[in-house]
C-alpha cells in the first residue's frame, strides 16, 4: 500500500510541476528584453532536467510494482480481465522525455468468440537460494554470518555434516600354507571414515576400522594446510610416510596382501601408525617437484615401543616427483625412521628406505591403459641380546591396464627377518583385478612363497572391496 501511495505521490507531483512550469514559461515569453530571454533559457533547461528527473522515476517505482506483483502468487484472473489494456493517453512532453522501462507488457491473444476463459497461469516467483547459519565457534571476525548451500533443501539439511562413507573389504583363500597365513573366508576388514572442512585454517578425517578381533581407530587426525612459512600440519593418530605402501589403507593397494618386506621389517599392515605430529613442506626448485615430511610419534607401534614418555619415534621422507613427458612421469623417494624397540631400555631401531615408481599413462587413452612400475627397499638395523641384526628386504611391482576395467600384476618379493639373522623370505605374486564401477573391485591373486625355513606355499586368494558414501581420494 505504501509503495501505492508513493506512487501517487510521485504522479501527482509530476503533473503540478507540468503545469506550473508551461505557465512560468507562457509570462516569460511576454518579456523581449535580453535578461527575460536569458531567463527562458534557463527555464527551458530546468523544464528539460524536471522532465528526465520524473521520467527516471516513474520508471523506477513501475519496474518495482511489477518486481512485487511477479513475487507474490496471486489467483488467477480471467482472460478478459487480463485482455483490457488501458486506453494510452497522448503523449505528453514529460513521457517523450521519460526513457523505455526494461519491461513492456502484452496482452494475451484474445479469445475467440463462445470459447470458455481461461485462467492466466501465474508467474512462479523465484526463491532466494539457501543459506545456513556459520556456528559460533567456526565464526571468524570480519567473516560471513552464513554460507551457501548448494543442491537445495536436502544438501541444507547436511551442510555442517561430514562426508561419510563405509568400505568393505572380503578376503577368501585356498591352498595350503605351513605359516598358517590367511583364514579360509574373511571379513577382514569393513573402514568407516567420516570427512569434513572443520573451519577456514583445518579440516579433520576419521577412519575407523572393524575387524575379526578388533574395532579401534585407524586414522583420527587434523590438518592445518595454511600454516605460516608454507608448512602443512597433522596432528593426531596417523600412518607414516615411510616409503610408499605403508601410508595405504588396505582397499588402495594394487594386491591383496602386503610384501613380504613389509611383514619382516616394517610392521605388516599397521607398520610406524601411532599418535603423533606431522609437518611437510614443498622446497621450491626450478627443476622438479620436492617434498620433505617429519613426523614424531608416540613411540608405540608394531617396530617401535617406548620403555618412558622421552622414547619419541622419528620419521622422515623426501619425495621428489617430475614429468618425463605427457605421459610418464618419475616419482622417487627417501624415508628414515629411528625409535626404540623395548628389548633393553636402551636399545633401537633404524630404518632406511628408498621407493621409485615409473607411470605411463597416455593422455588420450588414459582411462583404458597404463603402465605402473614400482619397487621399494629397506635396510633394518635392530639392536638386540645378544647381538644387532642387520636385515635387508624389497619387492618390485609391475601393473599393466589392459581394459577400461582390467588390470593385470606381477610382484616379486624378497625380504630377511629383522629379528632373526641369516633367515631370508622369497616370493611371487600374479594378480588380475576386474573394477564394475569406481565403488567396486574384484580381485585374484596367485601368491607362491619360500620360507627361510625351507617351506614353500602355493596360495590363491581372492578379494572384494565396495565402498558407499562420499570417500576423499587418497594422495597420489
Amino acid at each position: 500500500m505504501r509503495r501505492w501511495t508513493s506512487f501517487a505521490t510521485a504522479f501527482v507531483l509530476a503533473g503540478i510541476g507540468l503545469m506550473v512550469v508551461p505557465a512560468r514559461f507562457a509570462a516569460a515569453e511576454q518579456t523581449t528584453t535580453p535578461q527575460a530571454s536569458e531567463d527562458l533559457s534557463q527555464l527551458r533547461r530546468e523544464l528539460d532536467a524536471l522532465r528526465q528527473e520524473y521520467g527516471a522515476r516513474l520508471a523506477a517505482v513501475e519496474s518495482r510494482i511489477s518486481a512485487l506483483e511477479s513475487a507474490q502468487p496471486g489467483p488467477a484472473a480471467p482472460v478478459a480481465a487480463a485482455a483490457q489494456v488501458p486506453t494510452a493517453p497522448e503523449p505528453s512532453a514529460a513521457a517523450q522525455a521519460a526513457p523505455p522501462t526494461t519491461e513492456v507488457a502484452q496482452a494475451p491473444p484474445a479469445a475467440e468468440p463462445g470459447a470458455p476463459a481461461v485462467a492466466a497461469a501465474p508467474q512462479a516467483p523465484t526463491a532466494p537460494a539457501p543459506t545456513a547459519v556459520v556456528p559460533p565457534g567456526a565464526a571468524t571476525e570480519g567473516g560471513p554470518s552464513s554460507l551457501p548451500v548448494y543442491g537445495g533443501g536436502a544438501a541444507a539439511s547436511k551442510v555442517f555434516n561430514p562426508d561419510i562413507a563405509a568400505i568393505g573389504d572380503f578376503i577368501g583363500v585356498a591352498g595350503k600354507s605351513p605359516g598358517g597365513g590367511e583364514p579360509s573366508l574373511e571379513m577382514h576388514e569393513s573402514e568407516l571414515s567420516f570427512q569434513a572442512v572443520v573451519d577456514p585454517y583445518a579440516r579433520a578425517d576419521f577412519f575407523l576400522t572393524f575387524g575379526p578381533d578388533e574395532v579401534g581407530i585407524e586414522e583420527a587426525f587434523i590438518t592445518f594446510p595454511t600454516l605460516p612459512g608454507g608448512f602443512l600440519m597433522k596432528a593426531g593418530k596417523m600412518r607414516d610416510a615411510f616409503g610408499k605402501i605403508d601410508s595405504m589403507h588396505n582397499h588402495v593397494l594394487p594386491f591383496i596382501d602386503r610384501p613380504l618386506v613389509s611383514k619382516n621389517l616394517q610392521g605388516g599392515e599397521d607398520a610406524l601408525a601411532d599418535a603423533g605430529i606431522s609437518v611437510a613442506r614443498l622446497i621450491p626448485n626450478p627443476w622438479l617437484f620436492l617434498e620433505a615430511t617429519g613426523q614424531v610419534y608416540q613411540g608405540n607401534s608394531n617396530v617401535f615401543k617406548a620403555p618412558t614418555r622421552g622414547d619419541l619415534a622419528y620419521v622422515g621422507h623426501l619425495r621428489a616427483y617430475q614429468d618425463l613427458g605427457e605421459n610418464t612421469n618419475l616419482d622417487l623417494g627417501g624415508s628414515v625412521a629411528y625409535g626404540h624397540n623395548g628389548v633393553t631400555a636402551d636399545t633401537t631401531t633404524r630404518l632406511l628406505g628408498f621407493d621409485a615408481t615409473l607411470r605411463w599413462r597416455p593422455l588420450r587413452r588414459s582411462i583404458y591403459t597404463h603402465l605402473l612400475l614400482r619397487g621399494e627397499m629397506t635396510w633394518s638395523r635392530r639392536e638386540q641380546l645378544p647381538a644387532t641384526v642387520d636385515a635387508v628386504g624389497g619387492y618390485g611391482f609391475l601393473e599393466y591396464q589392459f581394459g577400461r576395467r582390467w588390470f593385470a600384476g606381477v610382484r616379486y618379493d624378497n625380504s630377511e627377518r629383522a629379528d632373526v639373522p641369516g633367515l631370508r623370505d622369497t616370493g611371487g605374486s600374479l594378480i588380475l583385478t576386474y573394477w564394475p564401477s569406481e565403488f567396486s573391485q574384484v580381485r585374484g591373486q596367485y601368491r607362491h612363497t619360500s620360507f627361510g625355513e625351507g617351506n614353500k606355499a602355493d596360495e590363491f586368494l581372492f578379494q572384494f572391496i565396495y565402498a558407499i558414501g562420499a570417500h576423499g581420494a587418497h594422495p597420489f
